[in-house]
């Protein structure tokens, strides 16, 4: 067939690595099989569509643990605008994990919650296949083309609840900011390429440091890139949308927008700035510091008003975004500094993803008894959920950065990427960094008090009736947690192998 095509048109196609992209091959036929499957099924069938989607999630894993097995270079398609190394594997793993918790969540959610079960689970599908390509993209259409992908269907997802004004005002909020995003980051990438000639960012990287990377163009297209997605990991100013968004969503996607959508922010932020802009630092460092800042102390000082626990993990969710931004500020000192930047924010991806999952799968089992978002319904847990007390519990202390769960080592590689640069901005943010987590700490801490110390509200000590998808959810990151914490090598792993990538390339 090319040989034909080559004949009669003169074109050659380019040959494509089949195992390369066969995650991505997976979810994709496992997406038109739920497409079918949800078409000729009757409703009381519909639960084949969860069930369906957690094994695509499970199934895209096989190759890309025979990817990751592979000791070879990393592979190229599309002349260098998608690449497979380590990085990306263990991105998309992240990503996967991070859908097969979310179906979790979602299965007796979505069930009992009389909305269509189908359209759900093939645009979280849809999303998280969007992600995947956000970890391999190395060039800035298919970095548009990722990133747009990603968003149309969590802009659904997150108007889902279209019963409720609230539900109305998450999809409609998220969409505009969205949207405004996209075009002032669409914006920064043409005056880019205008001055490099070329949408690749290592021919960017070659091109930003010379005498074209000196205009102030130059700097306008860099800002508005990073700006853009600076909307999608909810930095300040740019967070405006999350709260409502992440209260008005379903709570399972509410999960997924904070972990997996903010970590697919990240790794478009890692990959523009070590690869495409890193001779400019003096134009993202000095951004990246104030978003940082920004970003942590208004997301934990609003957090500690809040009274309602969606709410509160939103700002959480926000100021979490600032400890990871941190690094950024500082990665472009040298190679070495870069490296540990990229190390600590992936490590924090994958610690984050396992803390933050978990308190939202409690939170989830919680609400099925007492249909309320607010603290104070949280009172006297233990007396009749003892287990889901004790594993919030973790979670809580463990997004607090406090030893020996696995969030302290996330902290401390963040402080530690920031101060090895050795620079007087490392060094004040790593004091903001500490100042930040002690903020933390206290609200944190005040659910916990809620649960353990506070009585009943309505004096109903029924016990709770947890699903079997939600524990096996709360266990799995309860596991991840621990082992996270009294085993960090093994996070520490992933964030070794992907800091090969940039900080080398």
């Amino acid at each position: 067939m090319h040989a034909l095509l080559a004949q009669t048109t003169g074109f050659t196609a380019p040959p494509i690595d089949w195992h390369a992209i066969a995650p991505e091959l997976v979810l994709l036929v496992t997406f038109v099989v739920v497409l079918v499957v949800d078409a000729f099924t009757d409703e009381h069938d519909k639960w084949l569509t969860s069930s369906l989607t957690g094994l695509g999630f499970l199934g895209s894993a096989i190759p890309l643990l025979t990817l990751a097995l592979d000791d070879g270079p990393a592979r190229e398609l599309f002349g260098g605008a998608y690449v497979v190394d380590d990085f990306a594997l263990v991105l998309k793993a992240v990503f996967i994990v991070s859908g097969y918790l979310t179906v979790l969540l979602s299965t007796n959610y979505i069930a009992e919650g009389d909305y269509w079960q189908g359209e759900y689970y093939n645009l979280l599908l849809a999303s998280v296949l969007g992600m995947t390509f956000m970890a391999s993209s190395r060039d800035l259409i298919s970095i548009f083309i990722a990133l747009e992908t990603l968003s149309m269907p969590a802009y659904l997802l997150a108007g889902w609840r279209k019963r409720t004004l609230t539900g109305n005002e998450a999809g409609l909020k998220y969409f505009l900011m969205g949207t405004f995003a996209s075009a002032v980051m669409l914006y920064g990438m043409s005056l880019v390429y205008g001055i490099t000639g070329t949408t690749s960012l290592a021919g960017i990287g070659a091109q930003i440091g010379g005498a074209w990377g000196e205009t102030p163009i130059a700097a306008v297209g860099i800002v508005f890139i990073l700006v853009g997605f600076g909307f999608k990991v909810s930095a300040v100013p740019f967070h405006n949308w999350a709260p409502d968004t992440y209260e008005g969503a379903p709570t399972p996607i509410t999960a997924y927008l904070s972990v997996a959508s903010k970590a697919a922010g990240f790794v478009a932020l890692m990959t523009l700035i070590f690869v495409a802009f890193m001779p400019r630092d003096d134009i993202y460092g000095p951004l990246m510091f104030v978003l940082a800042t920004a970003t942590m102390f208004i997301g934990n000082l609003i957090a500690l008003r809040q009274t309602n626990i969606v709410r509160l993990f939103a700002y959480s969710s926000i100021a979490q975004a600032g400890f990871m931004l941190a690094p950024l500020a500082t990665g472009g000192e040298s190679a070495q500094v870069a490296a540990d930047s990229i190390r600590a924010i992936v490590i924090y991806i994958v610690i984050y993803t396992a803390m933050n999952f978990g308190a939202f799968a409690v939170i989830i089992a919680v609400a099925r008894k007492t249909r309320s978002g607010e603290i104070s319904s949280w009172g006297g847990l233990y007396q009749y959920a003892p287990g889901l007390t004790v594993a919030m519990t973790m979670f809580l202390f463990a997004l607090a950065g406090i030893p020996p769960l696995g969030g302290w080592f996330a902290k401390f590689q963040v402080w530690r990427a920031v101060v090895a640069a050795e620079t007087p901005a490392g060094y004040v943010m790593g004091v903001i960094i500490a100042v930040n987590s002690v903020i933390a700490l206290y609200y944190y801490a005040n659910i916990a008090r809620e649960m353990w110390f506070q009585p009943v509200p309505d004096g109903d000590e029924t016990p709770i009736r947890v699903p079997s998808a939600l524990t096996i959810a709360i266990g799995v990151t309860v596991v991840a947690t621990l082992v996270f914490g009294f085993l960090p090598g093994t996070a520490g792993h992933f964030g070794d192998v992907a800091a090969d990538l940039i900080a080398l390339g």
